[in-house]
C-alpha cells in the first residue's frame, strides 16, 4: 500500500476549485498567471491563492466569460478580455452598501524611511510580487535602496570580495554550504540606488522584481545571463 502522502499528491489536481481550473485552461490557451491577474484586475498573489487557499469563487463567472471569449470568440487582446471580466467582477460592499475596504499589505517602511522585504524561491519564481509595493512606496518617498541576492557561486562573474563587483560593501559575501553566495549591492555608506529609478525598472518588466534585479546584474556585468536568483532582499532608507 503506497504512503498516504503520495496518494494526496496524485489527487491534488482533481481537487482544484473551479477558479483554479478555469485559470489552468487560460494558461493552456497561452496566458500566464500574471495575465489572469491583470484580466480580473487583481494582484497575482490572489491567483496563486486559487490553488493554495481555495480562493476565487467570486471570479468564476468572470473567468468563464473570458474563457468563452478566448475559445469561442477568438479574442486574445488583454485589455478587451479585462473589459469582459470587469462586467462580472465587483468589489465587496458593506452592509450599508458602500464599497468595502481592501486590506493592504504592511509596507514595513518606518518614519525614518527604513524598510526591509525578503523573498525566497517560491516568491522569486512568480516575480517577487510582494516586494513591488515596498519599492513603489520607497520611490514615492524618494528613498534610497539596496539589495542582497543569493546565487550559485558559479553564476557570478567576479571573484568573492571583488571591489569591482560591489565596491565599498563591507558585508561583502556570505558563502553557504550549498555552493551558493549572498552578495549585497548598495549601502547607506556608498549611497545605494535611487528607489524611483529602480521602480521604473520594475515597471518596465511588468512588475517582475526578480527580472528587474536579474537584468541589472546582467547589464552591469556581474552575473551570467542564465543565472537564477535564489533569494532576494530589498532594503530602503532616507538619504541625509
Amino acid at each position: 500500500m503506497p504512503p498516504r502522502i503520495r496518494s494526496r499528491r496524485r489527487g491534488r489536481r482533481s481537487e482544484l476549485n473551479e477558479a483554479a481550473r478555469l485559470a489552468d485552461r487560460l494558461q493552456q490557451a497561452g496566458y500566464t498567471k500574471r495575465d489572469v491577474a491583470r484580466i480580473i484586475d487583481r494582484d497575482p498573489s490572489l491567483v496563486s491563492q486559487f490553488y493554495t487557499q481555495n480562493k476565487g469563487a467570486a471570479f468564476v463567472t468572470a473567468l468563464r466569460e473570458v474563457l468563452t471569449a478566448v475559445e469561442a470568440g477568438g479574442i486574445t487582446d488583454l485589455p478587451e478580455l479585462t473589459a469582459i471580466a470587469a462586467r462580472h467582477t465587483h468589489r465587496r460592499t458593506t452592509a450599508s452598501g458602500t464599497r468595502a475596504r481592501v486590506r493592504g499589505k504592511a509596507l514595513l517602511i518606518t518614519p525614518t524611511g527604513s524598510g526591509t522585504g525578503r523573498v525566497g524561491a517560491q516568491a522569486i519564481a512568480s516575480g517577487s510580487a510582494r516586494l513591488r509595493p515596498l519599492i513603489a512606496e520607497a520611490a514615492r518617498q524618494s528613498l534610497r535602496l539596496a539589495f542582497t541576492v543569493r546565487l550559485a557561486k558559479t553564476s557570478y562573474l567576479h571573484p568573492s570580495g571583488s571591489r569591482t563587483d560591489s565596491p565599498g560593501i563591507r558585508r561583502d559575501v556570505i558563502q553557504r554550504t550549498d555552493h551558493t553566495e549572498e552578495r549585497s549591492y548598495g549601502s547607506a555608506q556608498t549611497g545605494g540606488f535611487d528607489a524611483a529609478d529602480f521602480a521604473r525598472r520594475v515597471d518596465a518588466t511588468g512588475g517582475d522584481v526578480t527580472a528587474a534585479v536579474h537584468q541589472w546584474l546582467v547589464e552591469t556585468g556581474r552575473i551570467d545571463s542564465d543565472a537564477h536568483v535564489l533569494h532576494l532582499e530589498i532594503r530602503t532608507w532616507r538619504p541625509r
